[in-house]
Formats: C-alpha cells, sequence, structure tokens
C-alpha cells in the first residue's frame, strides 16, 4: 500500500520542479539581449530548488543527486569514468578546431564571456572560481532541472531541454560564426554531463568531470593557444 503522505510529498517536489524550471527557462529567455547577465542567475534557482524539493520530497541521501560521498564508487559503474574524461579532451578538441576555423578570435571570444567570473590573474582565486561555478551549473541543470524533471518526462527530452537552455546561457555578443560554434559546443558538453548523470546518478560526479574539462581547458589556452 502506497503512502499517502509520500504521495503528497512527491506531488509538491513535481509541483516545485516546473515551477523551477519554467523560472530558469524565463532567466534563461533573456539571451535574446547577449549582452544580458540576468540569464547567470537561473543558475542560483536551480540550486535553491534543487534543494528545496529534496527536502520538501524528503529524499533518502542514497537516493539525492548529489552525494559525495559515493563518488569513488559511481566512477565504477560501466561506462561512467570513460564519459567523466570524456569533457577534457572535448574541451581541448573545441579549442584546437575553433583556433583553426577563427584564429585567435575564438579564444579571445571564450576567455571574454567567461573573464566576468573568472579572475584569471590570480591562480588560487581562479582554481576556486571553475570549481565553485561548475559545481553550481551541475547542481542546477544537472542535479535539479535533468535529474528532477526525470520524475515526469523521457531521459532524452529533459536531457535535449536542459542542454539547449545550458547553451543558451553561454550566449555572448560576438560574431554569428564564433557565438554558434561556441553554442553548439556548450551544447555538446552538456549531453555529454546529461549522460554522466543518468549513468550515476549523481551530479557531484558530473561536475567533477566539468571541473576537469575546464581545468584543462583553461591549461591548454595559457601553453597552446
Amino acid at each position: 500500500m502506497r503512502n499517502p503522505q509520500g504521495m503528497e510529498n512527491n506531488k509538491k517536489g513535481d509541483i516545485l520542479t516546473l515551477t523551477g524550471v519554467g523560472l530558469m527557462l524565463l532567466l534563461t529567455a533573456t539571451k535574446v539581449a547577449p549582452s544580458s547577465q540576468i540569464a547567470g542567475y537561473s543558475v542560483f534557482v536551480g540550486i535553491a530548488f534543487f534543494f528545496i524539493v529534496e527536502a520538501v520530497s524528503q529524499t533518502p541521501r542514497a537516493e539525492s543527486g548529489l552525494r559525495f560521498t559515493t563518488i569513488a564508487d559511481d566512477l565504477k559503474k560501466p561506462d561512467a569514468l570513460a564519459w567523466a574524461l570524456l569533457p577534457g579532451v572535448s574541451g581541448i578538441a573545441t579549442l584546437a578546431l575553433g583556433n583553426h576555423l577563427f584564429g585567435g578570435a575564438f579564444v579571445a571570444h571564450v576567455m571574454g564571456r567567461t573573464g566576468a567570473i573568472l579572475s584569471f590573474d590570480r591562480v588560487a582565486l581562479l582554481a576556486g572560481q571553475v570549481i565553485l561555478a561548475a559545481l553550481g551549473e551541475e547542481i542546477a541543470y544537472r542535479g535539479f532541472f535533468l535529474g528532477k524533471g526525470m520524475r515526469r518526462f523521457p531521459f532524452g527530452l529533459c536531457a535535449l531541454v536542459s542542454s539547449l537552455a545550458f547553451a543558451a546561457g553561454h550566449i555572448a555578443a560576438g560574431s554569428a560564426g564564433i557565438v554558434l560554434y561556441d553554442v553548439a559546443t556548450v551544447f555538446l558538453d552538456s549531453l555529454i554531463f546529461s549522460a554522466i548523470y543518468r549513468k550515476t546518478g549523481n551530479c557531484a560526479v558530473s561536475a567533477l568531470s566539468h571541473i576537469l574539462g575546464n581545468a584543462l581547458s583553461l591549461v591548454a589556452v595559457c601553453l597552446l593557444f
């Protein structure tokens, strides 16, 4: 027999999930003006709703979408480690192809859109910012948008919509070709993070992958581009 209280909590969680996802999409829609910074607040909305939904739904710790203590075990799941390492490779490949297609203009574009949140002149601070930024994005877009959305909708749909929103949030002013290429590669990376989440059910793992990918890309920019 089903627990009526549990069903009620899940129903409230679903309503909150739809509300949070709707707010994230509305904020992301402000990127119709590429210079708008409002879309960035979608990450904070996603983080807040992730913890609210988990609290309201009374999600058991073992079933939480954010589990730091099980990262090692989750990476042992079939193909999880290979997928987790993939963004590191794709990030460098993205830079290499972008440099081939657009020259230094592509790297300048990427550095320009990230310069508002990263302190490139302070290594220690930069490391902390890279970690926090990636963790926040993964909690918001994989743990909440994708993970909680999957309770009501198919994985493919949730991965597609969340990745489109994630990529749109990275739009920055620039030439059409560079912007399109940049957003397309962010979208592909988001699909990879979505696959990692599906395999592990843990956005801490996708965050680790995200951090590694971003870190390797920054090192590549400094040493190669």
